[in-house]
């Protein structure tokens, strides 16, 4: 049976060219990077590196990256660190509805623990946030706006730009995160605008637990954990070398590889959509049509069972993702399909498909194969004019 990956905005490989570089720092560098000896001084040396490479991939200044153990931690950093430095100017928090949980948990939290008022932004049917939007939510007492810069579901790309000139012009920080989009698309903090940026390796070939969080200098951010001055006093703990020398050299070869790879992920899904439009009826792309990730597709099936169709696929050996969670045995909708106005009879048959470096074109028309004998057992079998539908 062939086996086909298609979940690679979940997690992807580690490229061997990653492993090595990790493992070579355990087996030869175990020093601690803190230390002042010779050991340390070359741990120091190799977390410097890794430093300046993710730097370069997002074009930051080295002394802006904060590593993490990944995006959920930098997105916890982001916001609860802002919001406690600067707790003086207030405590009000604006948001997306479509964000990852990892920001609207956070909010969730702190506005639960009484330290934080929260607005949640709408969207548009692509699942966009409009400008005028946000400029009309922002207060004086507004702290932070965090707004993601591709959805993780649907692949829509926000207009970051011109959100965060938004807060620039009214002095509030901007958070994105660019954890689905870094290693994917260009993304360079000085021509978004943006204050903080989080990052993972593991979307972009890297080793999972490893991430960063760049802040752009002279923002203020109370850390969140203490007991060190490590990172610049913004992160307490003994850094993890070779998880973030895994980090620095995935940004390194993305860095290179960014425009052919772009290219590659594109040509593979554009024919995964081409072979599922013109082979099943009632099938609809979410997210925008144009504005999105060029690895991404985010499908619904009109009358087909979701859970049953993730199943089905797994059993023919595609790997991929549910566009809906179950709860309770009864399928609901995901948070991000609700706020773009999916109907329940779209919503509850989605999938989400997304295309790798090592993904070929047999591996697509065999997934465009199953995906269109499946959806069609799983309607009764009955023959119907493909088409497509758009939002």
């Amino acid at each position: 049976m062939r086996v086909v990956y298609m979940d690679y905005a979940a997690s992807t490989p580690v490229r061997p060219e990653v492993a090595e570089a990790m493992n070579q720092a355990m087996l030869e560098t175990w020093g601690n990077p803190s230390s002042p000896h010779r050991f340390g001084r070359e741990a120091r040396k190799l977390v410097d590196d890794a430093r300046r490479k993710v730097a370069d991939l997002v074009g930051a200044a080295p002394r802006e990256v904060v590593f993490t153990s990944g995006g959920t931690e930098a997105d916890n950093l982001a916001i609860a660190g802002t919001l406690l430095a600067r707790r003086d100017r207030g405590r009000h928090l604006v948001t997306s509805a479509v964000e990852h949980h990892a920001v609207l948990g956070t909010c969730e939290y702190l506005a639960r623990a009484g330290l934080a008022e929260v607005t949640i932004l709408p969207v548009d049917a692509y699942g966009r946030v409009d400008p005028d939007t946000l400029a009309a939510a922002v207060r004086p007492d507004t702290v932070l706006v965090s707004v993601m810069l591709a959805n993780n579901e649907v692949g829509t790309i926000q207009p970051i730009a011109e959100l965060a000139r938004v807060c620039r012009e009214r002095e509030v920080p901007f958070h994105t995160d660019a954890v689905q989009a870094v290693g994917t698309i260009p993304v360079n903090v000085r021509e978004l605008g943006v204050d903080l940026l989080s990052l993972a390796a593991h979307k972009f070939y890297g080793p999972q637990g490893a991430g960063a969080l760049v802040v752009r200098r002279g923002h203020r951010l109370e850390p969140l954990l203490h007991g060190g001055s490590h990172e610049r006093q913004r992160r307490a703990g003994t850094e993890g070398v070779p998880a973030i020398v895994g980090l620095g050299k995935a940004a390194e070869l993305a860095a290179v590889e960014l425009e052919a790879y772009g290219a590659h992920a594109r040509a593979m899904r554009d024919r995964l959509l081409d072979g599922v439009f013109g082979r099943i009826a009632d099938v609809r792309l979410n997210g925008h049509p144009t504005s999105r990730l060029p690895n991404h597709a985010h499908l619904s099936f009109r009358g087909v069972d979701g859970e049953a169709l993730l199943l089905k696929l797994d059993l023919l050996g595609i790997a991929c993702s549910a566009g809906s969670a179950c709860a309770a045995g009864a399928p609901e909708p995901s948070h991000v399909l609700r706020a773009l106005g999916v109907e329940p009879e779209w919503a509850g048959g989605s999938v989400r498909l997304t295309v790798g470096r090592p993904t070929t074109a047999e591996d697509v028309d065999y997934v465009v194969d199953c995906l269109a004998d499946t959806v069609a057992r799983l309607r009764g079998g009955l023959p119907a004019a493909a088409g497509r539908v758009r939002p």
